[in-house]
Parts: C-alpha cells; structure tokens; sequence
C-alpha cells in the first residue's frame, strides 16, 4: 500500500492506472477506521482493481461548537487496517493542500434543498461542507466508483444529488450500515461514550425499530408517534435533537403516495451526538 500526501504524486499514480484501463473505486473517510469504514473496502475491491482510501478530517463540516480539535485520530491503526486489506493507496492530503485560500476564500458546493433541511437544520454549513470536500477529493483521485455508508442517509443523497448535478462520471454506492451485536450503529464518534451512555445508546435504534412497527402495523398520526418516541428517549437519558419520518427517494415530507420510507433520528446520549436511521416499506 502507497501512503501519498501529495496531489500530484496522487494524479501521476491515476494517470498510470487510466492507461492501465484500471477501474478505481474510492473511499474517502475522516479516519478513526472502525469496521462499518473497512466494509466499505471490502465493497469496492469487489468491483474495482485499486482501490483508493482518503483520511482527511475535514474542518469546513464543523460547526463552531463542535468536536474538530478532540475527533479522534488513530492513524497507526487506520493504517495497519487498510494494508490489511491490500488497499492501492492511502491519500493523506494536508490541509494547505486542500484550502489553500484558506477556509473562508474557499469556493464552495452546496446541495440547495436537501442541505438545509433535518440534520442540515441542526447544523447549518455541515453539508455544504461535505459537498466541498467531496467534490474537491473526486476531482483529486478521478474515481469510477465511490463507497458510502448509509447510516449518513441524508449525506448520502446530498452526494448522489451533487454527483448528477454536476454531471460527475461517476456511480455513488451506499453500503448498509454496519451495526454492533446490540444495534448500535457503528461510528467514530461512539469511543466519546463512557460506560453508562454505551449501556443506553443502542436504544436509539430500538426506538426506531419500534416507530417502524407501529407504521407497518396501520399507525398514521406521525406527529404523535414521533412525540412519543422522543419522549421515550428522553426519559432513557437522551436529550432527542430530531425523529423525522420521510420519503426515502426525495427526503420531503411523507405523502399519501409514498411506500418507501425513511425513520432518520439524531440524540445526544451525554455530549455525544448519535445518529441513525431505519428504511423501510410500507
């Protein structure tokens, strides 16, 4: 496995690899490689002989009162994982590499509509920060495939909206989220819980679960079945930011015609911030 820094030497390895007719996947990441990360590996190796995987923790998707200074780094591990796994490269971009102007003369991209709305509304600037870093990492590595996680639902389809409205060669894969034994959904940001929030947190996902069952089952005032819900959560030991049930092809509000659903949530277990979702069919 190359570890490159440089966007150059980056760009000569895939100019060789395009005259090679090698198919590129790519998986970009902020690090702190958990096993939900490594699947995603795993997943594009099956379609692409290389396989490139970036770790650059993005300051532009902070908010001013978020967690960019303390989010964990493990780099000799994420490392050792990915060798493992025979990745191609490990690009490592320095951030005066990547906003060389500086984070506030950075051209930007943003997703109007799908940005601003769940946990966009929550934390405004997030997504316009994601679609900035990217857009600027696919035009760095030129990828035919790119791996994300599901269980950033609505990330997800701010990147598959960016990806055809900027007519990107590219295909957008969304692997499932990858769960531990009790639920919980697998993320960097769950090593920020000390034993008595780990305890509790997989009821996040239980209380999606449960909100499911009583849609399937015929229960149609969502109002109040998400009032409930956060209420539950609340008396566990959640402080519940959002419950939100939509389309899952559109994100907008549910309609009389829509079967396909999406239950996204996001609760502050302590300090730290736990989101999930659940798709599901009605």
């Amino acid at each position: 496995m190359r570890v490159i820094q440089d966007i150059d030497a980056l760009r000569e390895t895939r100019r060789a690899w395009r005259a090679s007719e090698e198919e590129i996947a790519f998986v970009p990441t902020m690090g702190n490689l958990h096993k939900g990360h490594l699947r995603l590996v795993e997943e594009a190796k099956k379609v692409s002989s290389k396989v490139v995987v970036s770790i650059f923790v993005n300051p532009l998707q902070f908010g001013p009162d978020e967690d960019l200074d303390a989010y964990p780094k493990t780099l000799e591990n994420d490392t050792a994982a990915l060798a493992a796994l025979d990745v191609d490269v490990l690009f490592m971009p320095k951030i005066d590499d990547i906003y060389s102007r500086g984070l506030e003369q950075q051209t930007f991209v943003e997703v109007p509509g799908l940005s601003y709305m769940i946990c966009g509304a929550s934390r405004p600037g997030h997504f316009r920060g994601v679609a900035t870093i990217v857009c600027k990492l696919f035009n760095m590595v030129q990828p035919n495939h790119a791996f994300f996680g599901e269980k950033d639902f609505q990330q997800l389809q701010v990147i598959k909206a960016m990806v055809t409205d900027l007519s990107m060669n590219l295909i957008i894969h969304g692997i499932p989220t990858q769960r531990h034994e009790d639920g919980l959904a697998m993320s960097s940001r769950n090593g920020y819980l000390d034993n008595e929030q780990r305890a509790i947190a997989h009821l996040l996902y239980l209380e999606l679960c449960a909100l499911r069952e009583r849609i399937k089952a015929g229960a149609r005032n969502f109002s109040e079945l998400i009032a409930a819900a956060k209420q539950r959560l609340s008396d566990a030991g959640f402080n519940p930011d959002y419950i939100e049930l939509r389309s899952a092809q559109t994100l907008m509000q549910v309609g009389h015609e829509d079967k396909d659903l999406v239950i996204l949530a996001a609760a502050f277990c302590g300090k730290t911030r736990l989101i999930d979702n659940l798709r599901f069919a009605i």
